[in-house]
């Protein structure tokens, strides 16, 4: 008994200092941001595009970057949407327990999950290359829609696989067809996972540098077409810390700052919109 109580309290010690670490962490990156960034941080930088010797310390802001990485992950993350839905609907709902193609889909998503975002990058410039398209937002669009599929898919295909497979028969033995019971049933159990899964796509997709780096280029200007070069946050930050001004520097990491405000509001609308739906689900 004594070593059973002992093995507890050494998992529950293990566990509590795990969680420490975990908020310790996420704590000093939020201190080291804010105490960099906040000194620099200026209205200016949300509201104007880089003017002439911006990265020589002059004035100007980074709202080019703001507008392309939102254009950039929200418009991959639609994307992948797109295509993950369907695939995650046809692998739990159409094709049979444990067959073929559903094990080597899954299979595909764990393998292409773990793939280097600038594997990514490489991808999509070489296919750039190959069909003659030059940087652009539809370029980074395309390649970080790739880069946020598996992650997607992946965690979709989890939430889906944890809804209850009564409900699917209940709704069967009502007469409702294969394409009803995975809209009106299933994906409404599993919504706050669902919603969930795209918005940690969408913050995964606007954090990322190495994927746009050669695919969605950069531009001192706002994006106005699908065929314009795109500057996105991540790379703003990269361009910054590599000047040799201190100003600049300071400015990069107000840049941070505000990549970090955004996947954090991203995380609260998350919980906030999985919270919402959750009053559908059966208990």
């Amino acid at each position: 008994m004594d070593r059973r109580r002992a093995e507890e309290r050494l998992m529950v010690a293990l566990m509590i200092g795990s969680a420490v670490v975990m908020l310790g962490t996420l704590c000093w990156i939020l201190a080291v941001v804010l105490v960099k960034g906040l000194p620099a941080m200026r209205l200016s930088m949300l509201i104007r595009t880089p003017s002439g010797g911006f990265y020589l310390g002059r004035e100007g802001g980074i709202l080019n970057a703001i507008v392309g990485s939102l254009l950039v992950a929200g418009g991959a993350t639609a994307l992948a949407a797109l295509v993950a839905v369907p695939v995650v609907v046809y692998i739990n709902l159409y094709a049979r327990p444990g067959s073929w193609i559903a094990v080597w889909t899954r299979f595909s998503f764990d393998v292409l999950w773990g793939v280097p975002s600038i594997v990514y990058g490489a991808f999509g410039f070489a296919l750039m290359l190959r069909l003659g398209v030059r940087a652009s937002l539809l370029g980074g669009i395309l390649t970080v829609a790739c880069l946020v599929l598996p992650i997607m898919c992946r965690a979709m295909d989890e939430v889906i696989r944890l809804v209850p497979g009564e409900l699917a028969d209940a709704a069967a033995a009502l007469g409702a067809t294969r394409l009803q019971t995975a809209l009106g049933v299933v994906a409404r159990q599993a919504m706050p996972g669902l919603v969930t899964a795209v918005l940690i796509a969408f913050g995964r997709g606007i954090g990322d540098a190495a994927s746009v780096l050669f695919t969605a280029g950069f531009s001192d200007a706002v994006p106005t077409s699908l065929f314009r070069p795109a500057a996105t946050l991540p790379l703003a930050i990269f361009f910054q810390l590599g000047t040799p001004f201190p100003e600049v520097q300071e400015r990069a990491y107000a840049s941070a700052l505000i990549l970090t405000a955004v996947i954090l509001a991203v995380s609260a609308a998350a919980r906030a919109l999985a919270g919402r739906s959750a009053r559908h689900i059966v208990r």
